[in-house]
C-alpha cells in the first residue's frame, strides 16, 4: 500500500482547520441540551403521569433510533414543514437558504438532551429526597435548593457519564456532512475525492478525533478530580 505522505500532511492541516467547526457544533449543542435535559429530568422525578410518559416516549425514540435517521428526518422534513408555515402566514422567508449548521444544532441538541436527561435523572435520583425537603423547610426556594444543595452532589455522580456523552457527541458530529456542514470529516472527504486518497484522508480524521477526544477526556478527568476533592474538603 502506497501512502501519499505529502497529501497526508497537507490534508491533516485542512482537517485541523475544521476542528473549530466540530467543537462549535459540540459546544452549542451542549449549551442547548444541558438545561433542557435537566428540566426534563426534574419533571420525570415529579408526580404527573402524562407528562412523564411523554418525556419517556421522547427519550425512548431518540435512544432507539440511529442518529443518521434523526438527521435525515429533521434535515429533510423540517425545512419543508417550516416552508409550509411561512407560506401559510404569507411570510417571504426562504428556509432553504438557511445555514445548514442550524439543523445540525437542532439534531444534536435534541439527541444529546435525551441522553443527558437519563444521566441527570439517575444522578438526582441517587440523592436523598430528604435533602430537598429540608432545604425547602429551611426557607430556600426550589431553584436555590437545586443550585446549592442538589446539583453540586449530582454533578459528581453525573460527570463521568457527561464525559462519555460529550465524546460520543464529538464523534457523532462526523455525520454533520450529511447536512453539508464542513466539519473535519467533510473536509477530509472533499480533499480525498479529487485524487481518491481516501486512506490518507481517513488516517488524518482518525488522528484528529483521537487528539480532540483525548483532550476532552483529560478536561473531564481534571474536573472530576477537582470536584471530588472539593466535595471531600466540604464534607470534612
Amino acid at each position: 500500500m502506497d501512502i501519499n505522505y505529502q497529501f497526508l500532511l497537507k490534508t491533516f492541516y485542512l482537517v485541523l482547520a475544521a476542528v473549530p467547526m466540530t467543537l462549535n457544533i459540540t459546544v452549542v449543542s451542549l449549551l442547548i441540551a444541558t438545561p433542557l435535559a435537566f428540566y426534563l429530568a426534574v419533571v420525570r422525578l415529579r408526580p404527573g403521569k402524562y407528562l412523564r410518559r411523554l418525556i419517556s416516549a421522547y427519550v425512548t425514540f431518540v435512544r432507539g433510533t440511529p442518529i443518521v435517521l434523526q438527521i435525515l428526518m429533521i434535515y429533510s422534513v423540517l425545512p419543508s414543514f417550516l416552508n409550509s408555515i411561512c407560506k401559510g402566514f404569507g411570510w417571504e422567508i426562504n428556509v432553504f437558504d438557511w445555514n445548514p449548521i442550524l439543523y445540525a444544532y437542532i439534531v444534536f441538541s435534541l439527541n444529546t438532551a435525551a441522553l443527558l436527561c437519563e444521566v441527570f435523572r439517575s444522578a438526582l435520583g441517587s440523592i436523598d429526597k430528604g435533602q430537598l425537603e429540608a432545604s425547602l423547610c429551611a426557607g430556600l426556594t426550589s431553584w436555590q435548593a437545586y443550585r446549592h444543595i442538589l446539583i453540586p452532589q449530582a454533578l459528581v455522580v453525573a460527570l463521568p457519564n457527561i464525559c462519555n456523552i460529550t465524546v460520543n457527541l464529538i464523534k457523532g458530529t462526523s455525520l454533520a456532512f450529511l447536512m453539508t456542514v464542513k466539519d473535519m470529516t467533510a473536509v477530509a472527504k472533499v480533499a480525498a475525492s479529487y485524487g481518491y486518497n481516501y486512506i490518507e484522508a481517513y488516517m488524518d480524521v482518525f488522528v484528529a478525533y483521537v487528539i480532540v477526544c483525548s483532550a476532552v477526556q483529560f478536561f473531564f478527568n481534571f474536573a472530576e478530580n477537582h470536584i471530588g476533592k472539593f466535595r471531600l474538603i466540604k464534607q470534612k
